[in-house]
């Protein structure tokens, strides 16, 4: 099961946090988009995670959750991604809370479905930087040497360059890249439509493509085409 994250090159991100219409759910579901993650910073609750699932699960495009917070952990999903925020400021939010879940139900843990990820926050403005305390002021080296670190010395299967609410510096991402070894390198942040959504396929194994949904879903739609097509 945890191969198939080797085949993604787009991947649509939904937070049960916001609205979206039946129609819309489905134009994402039936897009030809590689899997569809479900996950997002804050206001996620066990409710309105396991609502966005069943609503998901109607279709048979893969459904992934990123956790963010133990109480909205639900099960049912094809996968569990599981964020490690390399840059943070605090190391509760590269191994502290990881600790934690594993000591209080590590039991309960299906690790055959767990895939960690190594986050590098790159945008000082967004939610989960503010949230970690991300130091995001990093030059491309500096942000290479990080998705080394979670390669090579940690062997994560994902380096995620997260610049959340904005689109990035494609050069410092492109460093990154071909920075890496055997790890996939997912891309996210202001893609909003098929000319952003090339230039980080350009740089990158996979795309993640969001906010655009909930602002201009036939934008969000054509970024599907532009990486696959």
């Amino acid at each position: 099961m945890r191969q198939m994250i080797y085949e993604w090159q787009h991947v649509f991100k939904l937070d049960p946090d916001r609205i979206i219409s039946d129609e819309a759910l489905e134009c994402i579901c039936l897009s030809g988009t590689d899997a569809v993650m479900i996950g997002g910073s804050s206001g996620i609750t066990y409710e309105n995670t396991v609502n966005l699932l069943s609503r998901v699960r109607q279709y048979e495009v893969p459904c992934v959750l990123e956790v963010s917070d133990l109480e909205a952990v639900v099960p049912g999903f094809d996968l569990y991604m599981v964020p490690m925020v390399l840059n943070a400021a605090s190391p509760e939010w590269i191994l502290g809370r990881h600790q934690l879940a594993i000591e209080q139900y590590g039991y309960l843990i299906p690790w055959e479905l767990i895939v960690p990820e190594g986050y590098i926050v790159l945008h000082a403005n967004s939610t989960v930087a503010r949230l970690t305390g991300a130091y995001t002021e990093l030059d491309a080296s500096g942000a290479a040497a990080y998705a080394q670190t979670a390669d090579r010395l940690f062997s994560l299967p994902i380096v995620y360059v997260e610049y959340s609410g904005t689109f990035g510096d494609m050069e410092l991402v492109d460093t990154v890249y071909r920075s890496l070894d055997k790890a996939r390198l997912f891309y996210g942040g202001g893609i909003m439509d098929a000319v952003s959504a090339k230039l980080a396929a350009s740089v990158s194994d996979t795309i993640i493509v969001g906010n655009i949904i909930y602002s201009d879903l036939m934008s969000a739609l054509s970024t599907v085409q532009a990486v696959k097509g």
